[in-house]
């Protein structure tokens, strides 16, 4: 398998799961819609989520940062971090990220922001105590490729999408429990509408977060093997997962609310170097088992320009 046929697979299942997740957000809508005879309801709860995803959307990096108490650094605070940086933006192409520094003894990185010109590269002082010049430059390169590949947007728009059906959802309970269902539908007796209804109302939630997480874990595949492209060294990148790994302890200031953007769980879940993590795990994990993906790097091929 070679970077070009992985990254090509991850991009296409990526969107694929996009569009199951808006098909099945259409039909679970549909439902709800004809349950409540009343389309109103459905275009408010649209108009919600949206709302507050899009503002979660735009202030992203700030909230993270402050909820990690990330401080910023540059050339002269951090000579050799910001070099290593600067130089791994200039060969992507990308305009140069604001940099930060999370005082946490657990090995972590994320990148964050609305858009390449707003970006935000964060790395753990454990990080660079654990890591090489090589393993540092594979970590900023994934960072990197999350900001290049856009995932910001396509984040968002999940977590559009599971508020969106979160709240249809609620409001379907609690319409069951104070009669806020047509009676013209009660009076008929439209007893297999009220039980998909309330099947949907129950399982929806539970299908988009599971979706999300898929999507979540799909990108990260993906900005493993965008890092390895970038540095031509995907050995450096495994290297310092397989150092993550051997951390178990949990970041100081590990949240739920930011766990998607972390290189690797901040919560150190997925972190089972040389075991084969539980299938529970996976399933309920916005990251892809660490030894998949060290194993998946391991396998690329790549030509090296020569010296």
């Amino acid at each position: 398998m070679t970077l070009y046929t992985q990254r090509s697979q991850n991009i296409f299942k990526t969107w694929l799961l996009m569009a199951t997740f808006f098909g099945i957000v259409i039909a679970i809508g549909w439902g709800f819609s004809y349950a409540y005879n009343d389309p109103a309801i459905l275009y408010l709860a649209v108009f919600i989520s949206i709302f507050m995803n899009i503002i979660s959307y735009w202030f992203s990096d700030k909230i993270a940062l402050a909820l990690h108490r990330a401080k910023p650094v540059d050339l002269k605070t951090s000579p050799e971090l910001y070099r290593i940086l600067e130089n791994l933006t200039i060969t992507a192409g990308l305009p140069m990220p604001k940099l930060y520094l999370i005082d946490d003894p657990a090995p972590n990185a994320f990148a964050t922001g609305r858009n390449p010109k707003h970006a935000v590269v964060a790395v753990t002082t454990g990080l660079l105590e654990r890591l090489e010049r090589s393993e540092l430059e594979g970590v900023l390169a994934h960072e990197l490729s999350h900001i290049g590949n856009r995932d910001m947007l396509i984040s968002t728009v999940a977590v559009v999408l599971v508020g969106f059906t979160s709240i249809l959802s609620d409001m379907f309970m609690r319409s069951m429990w104070f009669g806020g269902l047509s009676d013209d539908r009660d009076r008929k007796g439209n007893a297999i509408i009220l039980v998909i209804g309330l099947a949907l109302s129950i399982l929806a939630p539970v299908m988009a977060s599971l979706i999300h997480m898929a999507i979540s874990r799909r990108r990260e595949f993906l900005a493993d093997t965008s890092g390895a492209l970038l540095t031509r060294y995907p050995e450096g990148l495994a290297s310092a997962l397989k150092k993550i790994s051997s951390y178990s302890r949990p970041m100081q200031t590990a949240t739920n609310a930011t766990a998607h953007l972390f290189l690797e769980s901040p919560f150190g879940a997925d972190r089972k170097a040389n075991k084969k993590t539980p299938w529970l795990v996976k399933i309920f994990s916005t990251h892809p088992p660490i030894e998949e993906r060290i194993a998946l790097l391991e396998g690329l091929r790549i030509n090296r320009p020569a010296a």
